[in-house]
């Protein structure tokens, strides 16, 4: 989790709206956002480019804004970005409270090295938890360390931070340790090889 310090952002009430608009505030350096949840009415702002962008690279980034003299605590649920530049072209942020808890989706990290020969195939990138709003984890790490072929781990089997609770469904599956396949087919034609070998070993004895 950032520190305080760092997720302190001075955000600027917008009354302009429009895509000419968020275009010239983009050439400014700000990044246009909307601010909404708790039963009030969304408030759009203009937050810092520079800074926010850096914050928003974290999964589940919680802002601190102070918006006209305001302080407003916000969890960034959305960061919409130019397909081709990749530059952030709008943010939705939800209203949160200290000590609420929110459902949101996790990076899993794969930490270790499975047995040797096999590779852990990571089949869900994200799981579902319910965790307080100012206490997100950053990812969850499913240890493979020396993990056999054909070992699965579910998302039951996932080791959550103090106070997570799982949302995903516990069968869901999280990594699977699998020999690969092109090593599969270079023992197969091995074997064949050393098949073909003998065989043609014994004709000879035969004859």
């Amino acid at each position: 989790m950032s520190t305080e310090t760092d997720t302190k952002v001075i955000a600027e009430v917008r009354e302009n709206f429009g895509k000419g608009f968020a275009r010239r505030l983009r050439a400014a350096g700000k990044i246009p956002a909307v601010i909404y949840g708790h039963g009030t009415d969304p408030v759009h702002v203009a937050l810092p480019g520079h800074q926010v962008a850096l914050l928003v690279r974290r999964a589940n980034a919680v802002l601190e804004l102070e918006i006209s003299g305001a302080q407003q605590l916000t969890l960034v649920k959305d960061v919409q970005k130019d397909p081709v530049r990749q530059i952030i072209e709008h943010i939705d942020l939800l209203v949160v409270k200290k000590g609420e808890k929110v459902q949101v989706d996790v990076p899993v990290v794969v930490v270790g090295e499975p047995f040797a020969g096999t590779i852990a195939n990571l089949d869900n990138a994200t799981v579902s938890l319910e965790v307080e709003a100012t206490n997100i984890p950053e990812n969850v790490e499913v240890d493979v360390e020396g993990l056999e072929d054909g070992t699965h781990i579910t998302a039951a089997d996932l080791k959550l931070p103090r106070g997570a609770a799982l949302v995903t469904d516990a069968e869901t599956l999280i990594v699977a340790i699998s020999v690969p396949a092109a090593t599969i087919a270079e023992v197969d034609e091995i074997e064949a090889a050393d098949e073909a070998v003998a065989e043609e070993q014994s004709e000879e004895a035969a004859e």
